[in-house]
């Protein structure tokens, strides 16, 4: 068994983009720039955004939290969307999910505009990922795409099971691996008889949230298991959605909780937000 190891692999990405940051200010004047809009008071949400704008810090882009209060109505944020799609200053622009119910989540989603969509989110560049087309992809799903080449982990041709068939990770998942050329199967809360389409996998990819959700039983020998799932146990542990113990036995590759997709998703964050900013620069010249 060997682990993918997500936090190595995202500091050298970190790395790459610090000496690109540079770069792109040396011939432009400019620094990239991230905004993100934090409603309400989750703790978790809160201490993603707070990754995130450490993460901004390290590699030397400009970044702004707009905190906002959970009775926050529809019109404000939508004012705040307007205002941040129009400041030349911002490349990226992200939303920390879950909204409040009040809230029209895809409506907001809606509104960003395309080129500074870096979670990918907005039905355009969701378009432009099904269709193959060059344009911004989910972070989680496109860290994993990026963590496997490292381990020059071929998916053309491997029978793919993707459990988990959420909009952020699940259906864009599938989609990169089709592109790929995987043989893809989605599986969700619906499939009937789960074990019977994991035992089938080359490479698992669990994203669903229920701790030792994948038993020992439920995969072949070699197996590939990318684990994307974060739960927190009574405990106080972080863990994902694979019994690591014994499933790891059986693996040839597999990837930790913590340490595996976690500091991929924000590797991405900053990568797609380069990608906006360089993009935003040549319009200006």
């Amino acid at each position: 068994m060997q682990l993918l190891d997500g936090k190595a692999l995202s500091a050298k990405i970190e790395k790459n983009i610090v000496d690109e940051v540079k770069n792109l200010k040396n011939k432009t004047g400019l620094v990239p720039g991230l905004a993100v809009i934090l409603v309400g008071q989750d703790p978790a949400s809160a201490a993603y955004v707070n990754m995130k704008k450490k993460a901004c810090d390290r590699v030397g882009f400009y970044s702004v939290t707009h905190e906002m209060p959970s009775d926050i109505s529809q019109a404000a944020i939508e004012n705040t969307i307007k205002m941040m799609n129009s400041n030349p200053n911002i490349d990226g622009i992200l939303i920390q999910l879950p909204l409040p119910s009040q809230i029209d989540t895809t409506k907001i989603l809606e509104l960003v505009e395309p080129s500074k969509d870096v979670d990918g989110f907005h039905p355009y560049n969701v378009g432009r990922l099904t269709t193959g087309l060059d344009g911004f992809v989910p972070c989680t799903p496109l860290g994993v795409m990026k963590l496997l080449d490292e381990y020059n982990i071929d998916v053309k041709g491997k029978n793919c099971v993707v459990v988990g068939a959420s909009n952020i990770v699940g259906k864009p998942m599938a989609s990169l691996l089709l592109n790929a050329n995987a043989t893809v199967e989605i599986c969700h809360i619906f499939t009937d008889d789960l074990k019977k389409h994991t035992l089938n996998a080359d490479i698992l990819f669990v994203g669903v949230g229920v701790i030792n959700l994948i038993k020992e039983d439920m995969v072949k020998d070699g197996v590939i298991i990318v684990d994307i799932g974060i739960n927190r146990t009574n405990d106080g542990r972080l863990v994902g959605d694979v019994d690591f113990e014994r499933v790891g036995k059986k693996c040839s590759y597999i990837t930790p909780v913590p340490g595996g997709v976690g500091p991929m998703t924000i590797a991405m964050l900053l990568n797609n937000t380069l990608k906006a900013a360089k993009a935003n620069s040549k319009e200006r010249e």
